[in-house]
């Protein structure tokens, strides 16, 4: 059974950094690209980062792009995402999420097969 466990958000002032954490389970975490997705009550949920299985290659949304930065350790399948420089618009739930097939690399909401259940991350001004 597939599970995305997230950890590590919390209430953080501007200009602050916090690194949230995720721990997978239940498949071969080294074999897949996993993503980093956020979402606000009332909106859709907006893709944020991904990395693919080897970690070489990244990907952010424009948004965090030079302030974000997504990283992976398959020994101990985990991952990561180092925030810098918040701002009270990256307030949101951040989502750990992994596709349904091995080896592609997705940045949409619709192409993701396994969700976490979320961290609270909240930026104040």
């Amino acid at each position: 059974q597939v599970r995305l466990v997230e950890s590590g958000g919390g209430l953080v002032q501007a200009g602050a950094s916090l690194r949230v954490s995720c721990a997978a389970s239940g498949f071969t975490f080294g074999r897949y690209g996993v993503d980093w997705f956020r979402q606000v009550p009332g909106n859709e949920r907006e893709f944020v980062a991904a990395i693919s299985w080897t970690g070489d290659a990244t990907y952010y949304a424009d948004s965090v792009k030079g302030r974000f930065t997504i990283s992976r350790d398959n020994a101990r399948n985990l991952l990561y995402l180092q925030m810098n420089s918040l701002k009270p618009e990256d307030t949101a739930v951040y989502y750990c999420a992994a596709p349904r097939m091995e080896r592609i690399v997705v940045r949409t909401a619709g192409e993701i097969e396994y969700w976490g259940q979320g961290t609270q991350v909240t930026v104040s001004s």
